[in-house]
């Protein structure tokens, strides 16, 4: 399941890309170059490649092993789920910050559970 879902989020980080591509010229765009919700879009953009990236080097370390880890698998889900949504959120609203929370939770939990797992 990883492994689709990490070539998802790749395809997703193409998409966003191009996206805030058709725009980038614009020195206001998103309140210029150096603004936090310029920042922060730009963040979203790149999480789906990273996240998807990790998504897939799990689903390749789970299968070189033949084993299956349901939580790390899930964490890693929701972590690259919630990480581009909570950019995006918080660019719309800084007291929302807090929602980082979230992903960054869900990752250290995947991490966590597959390095208990593996070793």
């Amino acid at each position: 399941m990883n492994l689709l879902f990490g070539w998802v989020w790749i395809s997703l980080g193409f998409v966003s890309g191009a996206f805030l591509g058709l725009r980038f010229n614009k020195e206001g765009w998103l309140g210029g170059y150096s603004s936090l919700r310029r920042r922060l879009y730009r963040l979203a953009h790149i999480s789906f490649f990273g996240l998807g990236v990790l998504n897939i080097l799990l689903s390749l370390t789970l299968s070189s092993l033949e084993k299956a880890h349901p939580v790390a698998e899930g964490a890693f889900i929701l972590g690259a789920v919630t990480m581009p949504l909570a950019c995006i959120l918080f660019a719309s609203n800084p007291r929302l910050k807090w929602l980082f929370g979230i992903p960054v939770a869900a990752l250290l939990l995947g991490t966590i559970s597959a390095l208990r797992y593996l070793f």
